[in-house]
């Protein structure tokens, strides 16, 4: 007897209608950086190929969008887009430099990029950026904008230095068929299951882009430092999902192998921002006797499955497993691409040691997911001389991902600089004992 499909439309319908009623977190540029960058996330509904979608005269709402019937089919299917850019953007170029460019991989993006003086906001960036580089017309009746993911920032340096903020909003295909996207030469698009990312019957595959740590610390045209640094602390390894398209525009006939498609750092990032919403609430804990948490570690990751009278599907989160010294029932959403990895144990290890704050962080993030968002939110207490009490004014969303990324990175400074330092002496005690004992023997 055959498995019945995973259904991830019904996800798909709590996710988007979640981003549209949840106010995203917004960070403020300052003033010595005020550069932002916007993306669009497109998503579609790929009717059966047994349905026949009915001609709608107007634009459906978010809510009859997924009462029409093809929508419903359990054939239909639920797809995400990504691109492929022969030349990386600048922005992409300085956060996540490749060590070595394998020609067998190939990274893709959400298409996307800079705001312009002229722009009217990071919407009409999104939709500017958008018609430019791939030829889709978002502000077209055949779209909707479902909202906007939180903003993410742009740093490198390990860091210590702002590049840029990042505002990712979600669109979504509201009628069964579009005009054909018409891309620049440099750009490929990939349409890709979303069931492929979520589904617990068929994981995701995962695997790692390794990243030249010494293009993080040391100076661009040091050439000598550069070499020295990566001799001492070795590289960075992020992990990365293997993307399998259904649809590739333009279709190229060519006779050599395809490039293996790999979703990791910011745009990793959104997509797991985006499958979040997909979760529900875990109950209060007076209704905590009828629900139930299963959390099974293997070789892979970790595989989460909640039982829930108030969610009748299951949800696995495609998370590349736990960072050492981490325990944790729910994975935050994006932990997978915001802490990579070392190639060197001994760094991995000092970064646990000075993990403490980021740890604290991560668990206030994972108590923001169970409880649907609602315990994130903080108000700044103003005195007032006149009544002699203090007032709360103003209510802000904790930036989690920001938060996560600063002290994380702030634990990797003080592990590096350990390391350097134990490695420095260990070479100098070597060259000590090595000159002795030529000396006295």
């Amino acid at each position: 007897m055959s498995e019945k499909p995973f259904a991830v439309i019904p996800l798909l319908t709590r996710a988007l209608h979640r981003i549209r009623t949840t106010p995203p977190r917004i960070i403020a540029s300052p003033p010595t950086q005020p550069r932002r960058a916007a993306v669009a996330i497109l998503i579609r509904v790929v009717p059966s190929p047994h349905s026949q979608p009915t001609p709608q005269s107007a634009q459906p709402t978010l809510s009859e969008f997924f009462e029409l019937d093809w929508v419903k089919d359990p054939n239909a299917r639920a797809e995400i887009l990504f691109l492929r850019r022969d030349t990386p953007l600048p922005e992409e170029t300085a956060h996540s430099q490749p060590r070595t460019r394998n020609r067998n991989e190939a990274h893709v993006a959400f298409p996307g990029g800079r705001t312009e003086p002229d722009d009217e906001g990071g919407m009409y960036t999104a939709l500017r950026q958008t018609w430019e580089e791939i030829g889709i017309d978002l502000a077209e009746k055949d779209y909707l904008c479902i909202g906007q993911l939180d903003d993410r920032e742009i740093t490198t340096s390990l860091g210590k230095r702002l590049l840029m903020i990042l505002s990712p909003f979600v669109f979504l295909q509201v009628t069964p068929n579009a005009p054909a996207p018409d891309p620049i030469p440099s750009t490929t698009l990939y349409w890709v299951s979303l069931e492929s990312l979520v589904s617990p019957l068929s994981p995701p595959q995962w695997s790692q882009v390794t990243v030249d740590a010494a293009s993080r610390i040391a100076p661009k045209h040091s050439v000598a430092l550069k070499l020295l640094v990566r001799a001492l602390v070795g590289s960075m390894e992020f992990p990365a999902i293997v993307l399998r398209p259904c649809t590739t525009l333009p279709q190229v006939l060519t006779s050599e192998s395809p490039q293996t498609l790999k979703l990791w750092g910011l745009s990793l990032g959104m997509t797991l921002d985006l499958m979040s919403y997909m979760i529900m609430p875990l109950p209060s804990s007076s209704s905590s006797s009828s629900s139930t948490l299963e959390v099974k570690a293997d070789s892979k990751g970790m595989n989460f499955r909640a039982s829930s009278p108030f969610s009748s599907s299951v949800m696995q989160l495609p998370y590349h497993g736990t960072p050492e010294g981490i325990r944790m029932e729910v994975v935050a959403p994006s932990l997978a691409s915001v802490f990579p990895r070392f190639s060197y144990p001994d760094v991995n290890f000092w970064i646990w040691v000075f993990g403490k704050r980021y740890r604290e962080v991560v668990r206030g993030w994972e108590a923001s997911i169970r409880s649907g968002g609602v315990n994130d939110r903080r108000c700044v207490l103003l005195f007032l001389p006149s009544s002699l009490k203090c007032s709360c004014i103003t209510i802000y969303r904790i930036n989690w991902s920001g938060s996560a990324l600063s002290t994380f990175y702030a634990a990797i400074r003080k592990a590096l600089v350990v390391v350097i330092v134990a490695r420095a002496l260990g070479i100098l005690f070597g060259i000590a004992f090595a000159g002795w004992w030529i000396f006295s023997s």
